[in-house]
């Protein structure tokens, strides 16, 4: 087998780029999940191009999450999943301070706008999940005011993003669902993080607890107003809390 150049493998990558922008509109647009693609031979002829680039298309496609492969098998559309947008999220979030502030602003952009309409169309199980989801964070913590164990505090805080989904899930727009599904691992990296800055300024997960109820009175009463308010205040407050432990970190950085 000979060796590429530089350049002739420069105008393969492209090649393969330009097949897989044009099978993802065709997976996105008239594809459903389960369904397999048509075979390298049939894709290489309908691109006039070779079953090598046609391969490598189908990869690029795997890795943006829309293709499942299987050796010897077609390629299979994927159900969306958000994994790439998880994974970009809880990078940033991992390295990055400022990642946790973008993350908040993004969520105050989706949040309120879940508040304000699952306060206007919640039924009566969407406001049952997120009642479970605020009691949860009442068992985790039980009557102390700090946690008891490790353990307790994730459970808490996987109540806590179990809030924050049932509100979107309630507000009946499946793609505020959907985002929230594929933000949770730094959502709940997010909440152990802006936990540490509460308690720095001398508040209790007690008043955290407070915050989440407010929210939901304000669904359960249909006043979409109040609710946005509700949420928009206590993402103010997750933003104060973050904002202090970066600070702190900062502070200790420069003592060393």
């Amino acid at each position: 087998m000979g060796v590429l150049s530089d350049e002739a493998r420069a105008d393969h990558t492209s090649a393969a780029s330009a097949v897989a922008d044009h099978l993802a509109q065709e997976i996105l647009g008239e594809l459903t999940p389960g369904q397999s693609l048509p075979s390298e031979a049939e894709l290489a002829e309908r691109y006039s191009v070779s079953r090598l680039t046609i391969r490598e298309a189908v990869k690029l496609l795997a890795g943006r999450g829309l293709l499942e492969l299987s050796r010897g098998r077609k390629a299979v559309v994927r159900e969306p999943d958000g994994s790439a947008f998880s994974d970009f999220l809880t990078s940033i979030v991992r390295t990055d301070p400022k990642g946790l502030f973008d993350l908040v602003e993004v969520r105050l952009s989706l949040e309120v706008q879940s508040a304000t309409l699952a306060a206007k169309r919640a039924n009566r199980a969407g406001i049952v999940a997120i009642e479970s989801a605020l009691q949860g964070m009442r068992d985790a913590l039980g009557d102390s005011n700090e946690f008891a164990d490790e353990a307790a505090e994730i459970r808490f805080h996987a109540s806590d993003f179990g809030f924050h989904e049932a509100v979107a899930l309630a507000s009946g727009n499946r793609v505020l669902g959907y985002l929230f599904e594929a933000m949770a691992t730094p959502l709940r990296e997010g909440f152990f993080i802006s936990q540490r800055g509460h308690v720095d300024r001398g508040h209790t997960p007690h008043d955290t607890i407070a915050a989440h109820q407010r929210i939901l009175d304000c669904i359960r009463e249909g006043n979409g107003r109040a609710a946005a308010e509700a949420m928009r205040l206590h993402l103010r407050d997750t933003e104060r809390d973050i904002r202090k432990v970066v600070s702190k970190m900062g502070q200790s950085a420069a003592r060393r």
